[in-house]
C-alpha cells in the first residue's frame, strides 16, 4: 500500500502478459483502457454523496427486531465518483452498437432506431398498467395489431400476449396443453424432446409437472422420426420440438412428425425462438405446431430481455384457443378494442387455465415490435429471414475448411452455422478460439451447446450484418483457427489486449470472491 493507492489494490495488466503488454503505469491505467477497482475499493463507509437526516422518531418497538444491529457496509462514494466509475464500467462493456454480437441462438442483432422513438412516444413511454382502460386505448391498439400480425405470419388461430420471456412462453403454452388434457379426462405424464431442442424445452417441461423424454437425433442433425414414432403412446402429453433446430437445420419432417403426436392424441409445441430463419416464408400453423413462442427480441428485433422487459407471446392453434391465459384483448363488434378480464373471461373462456403475470404483456416490446413489422412490411420480413440464412450459409462455406462443420453436408444451414473443435492441434479447444476473438474485438459465439455436439461452437450472423462486417469477422476466426490447428501456444493466453486477463472458470464458479478485503501494504 502507498500514498498515492491507498486501497491497495494492483493493477491486473501485466501479470502473466508477454512484453508487449508487460508496460505497467503508476496509475494502473493505459492511455483510455482504464484499470477500475470495484466500487468498494473505491470508496468506504465514511462518506457518501448525499446527506440524510436522522429519524425524527424512535421506530415502533413492534419494528425493533427487524432493525439492522449494525450499519450496513457500502461503499461510499460521492457523486462525482460514483458517475464516473459507471461510465468507466460501461467503456469496457460490449454492446451490439459496437459490433456483431455472434450469438447463436440468441439472435442479438440491431435495434432500428424507429423503433426506440416510437416506444418513447407519449402514451407509450409513460403509460401505467393501474389506469383505467378507457385512458388507454391506443395501447390496447398496439396489442390488437401486433396479436393479429402474429397471428397471420404463423398461420395460427390465437395468441396470447401476456408471457414475459420464452421460457415464460413455454410454460403457457404446455399449460394450455395441460388444460386440454385435463378437459377430455386424459392424464398424460410425459413431454418428448429431441436432442435438437433449446434446453429451456426440458426444463420447461419438469417445471410443468411433466416426465421428460429425449429423442435421438439422424445422424444429419435433424429428429429421428422412426424414434419418435415408436416412442408414442397414451401417456405422452405433446411433444416439444424447436424448429429450426439448435443445429441450425430445418426439420424437414415437421409435419409428419406433426400428424404422428395428433394420431396418438398428443400436442406439438415449437419453440419459436428460431422464427427469425423462416418469418414470412413459413407458417408453423400449416406444420401442424398447437402452440409456438415468439422472442420478440429474435425475430422484431426489440431489446434482449436479459431477465428484464422480454415478451414472448405465444400463437394458439384452434384446439389450443379455449385454453389461453386470461386476461386478453378483444376487438368488440363496434370496433373499439378492450382488455378482457377475468370477471368476463371467464364467460368467454372458460377453459382458461388462469393468469400468467400481474398485468398484461410488455408494452414497450409492443411498440417496437409493432413499429418493426410496418416499417418492413410482408416483403421486407421476408427479406429479413432471406438475409439471415444467405449470412449463416456465408460464414459456414467461408470456414468449413479450417474448422469442422458436422452437418455442413446436411444442406443449407437456416440463421446459424454450427462448427466444432475437432481438428485443432492437442490440446486446443473451442475456449481458445473464443478467448482469442476477444483480442480481435468481437464477442464470441455461443460455445460448448448444442450438447450433441462436442465442443460446440455455434455462430449466427443475423440479417443486419454486412458483407463487408463478416468478412472482417470471418478473416479475424480464420487467423484464430489457423493458430489453434497449428498448436500456436500464445492462442493459450487470449485474451491478451481486454481489460482481464484469462480467468480460471472452473475456480471461478466454485469458489466466488463476494466480499472485499483490504489487503495489508
Amino acid at each position: 500500500m502507498n500514498a498515492h493507492n491507498p486501497s491497495g489494490w494492483r493493477p491486473a495488466m501485466g501479470e502473466g502478459s508477454d512484453a508487449e503488454c508487460d508496460l505497467v503505469t503508476h496509475s494502473g491505467d493505459r492511455a483510455l483502457m482504464v484499470e477500475e477497482p470495484l466500487i468498494f475499493e473505491l470508496g468506504g463507509g465514511d462518506k457518501c454523496g448525499v446527506d440524510f437526516d436522522g429519524p425524527e422518531e424512535p421506530p415502533l418497538a413492534s419494528l425493533e427486531p427487524f432493525l439492522r444491529k449494525e450499519a450496513p457496509v457500502l461503499p461510499g462514494l460521492t457523486e462525482p465518483e460514483t458517475v464516473r466509475h459507471y461510465t468507466r464500467l460501461s467503456r469496457q462493456n460490449y454492446a451490439i452498437d459496437l459490433g456483431p454480437f455472434p450469438l447463436g441462438s440468441c439472435t442479438m442483432k440491431h435495434n432500428p432506431r424507429l423503433n426506440e422513438k416510437v416506444a418513447r412516444l407519449p402514451g407509450f413511454a409513460d403509460v401505467h398498467p393501474l389506469q383505467p382502460q378507457d385512458t388507454v386505448r391506443g395501447a390496447l391498439e398496439v396489442i390488437e395489431q401486433l396479436a393479429d400480425w402474429l397471428v397471420r405470419l404463423t398461420g395460427m388461430n390465437a395468441v396470447a400476449m401476456s408471457p414475459k420471456a420464452g421460457a415464460h412462453g413455454e410454460l403457457c403454452g404446455l399449460l394450455c396443453i395441460r388444460a386440454a388434457l385435463e378437459a377430455r379426462g386424459d392424464a398424460r405424464e410425459v413431454v418428448l424432446v429431441p436432442e435438437s431442442a433449446h434446453g429451456t424445452n426440458p426444463a420447461t417441461a419438469a417445471f410443468a409437472g411433466y416426465g421428460v423424454e429425449s429423442i435421438p437425433a439422424t445422424p444429419d442433425g435433424r429428429v429421428d422420426l422412426a424414434a419418435l414414432e415408436a416412442r408414442l403412446g397414451p401417456d405422452v402429453a405433446g411433444v416439444m420440438i424447436t424448429n429450426p433446430n439448435t443445429c441450425g437445420l430445418f426439420e424437414r419432417d415437421m409435419k409428419a412428425i406433426a400428424d404422428a403426436v395428433h394420431s396418438a392424441g398428443g400436442f406439438v409445441y415449437c419453440d419459436g425462438a428460431n422464427f427469425n430463419a423462416i418469418v414470412g416464408k413459413v407458417r408453423p400453423g400449416d406444420l401442424g405446431v398447437d402452440a409456438m413462442h415468439i422472442n420478440l427480441h429474435k425475430t422484431f428485433s426489440t431489446p434482449h430481455g436479459g431477465g428484464g422487459p422480454g415478451s414472448g407471446p405465444v400463437v394458439l392453434s384452434e384446439a389450443l384457443t379455449p385454453y389461453a391465459p386470461l386476461p386478453f384483448v378483444a376487438r368488440g363488434p363496434d370496433g373499439a378494442v378492450r382488455l378482457v378480464e377475468e370477471e368476463d373471461g371467464a364467460a368467454e373462456l372458460p377453459g382458461s387455465f388462469g393468469r400468467m403475470t400481474a398485468f398484461h404483456g410488455q408494452m414497450g416490446m409492443f411498440t417496437r415490435a409493432l413499429a418493426y413489422i410496418l416499417s418492413h412490411g410482408v416483403d421486407g420480413l421476408c427479406r429479413v429471414a432471406e438475409d439471415a440464412v444467405l449470412n449463416a450459409n456465408y460464414v459456414l462455406r467461408s470456414l468449413e475448411d479450417l474448422l469442422d462443420a458436422p452437418y455442413g453436408a446436411s444442406g443449407p444451414c437456416m440463421h446459424e452455422a454450427l462448427f466444432s473443435d475437432a481438428g485443432l492441434a492437442e490440446g486446443f479447444s473451442t475456449l481458445d478460439i473464443a478467448k482469442g476473438l476477444i483480442d480481435e474485438g468481437f464477442h464470441p459465439m455461443t460455445v460448448y451447446f448444442p450438447l450433441v455436439v462436442h465442443g460446440a461452437m455455434l455462430v449466427e450472423p443475423t440479417e443486419t450484418e454486412s458483407k463487408a462486417g463478416l468478412d472482417r469477422f470471418i478473416g479475424s476466426l480464420r487467423d484464430i483457427a489457423e493458430r489453434a490447428r497449428s498448436g500456436d501456444e500464445s492462442l493459450k493466453a487470449a485474451p491478451v489486449f481486454a481489460p482481464r486477463r484469462r480467468l480460471d472458470e472452473t475456480r471461478a464458479a466454485r469458489k466466488p470472491v463476494l466480499v472485499w478485503k483490504e489487503q495489508e501494504g
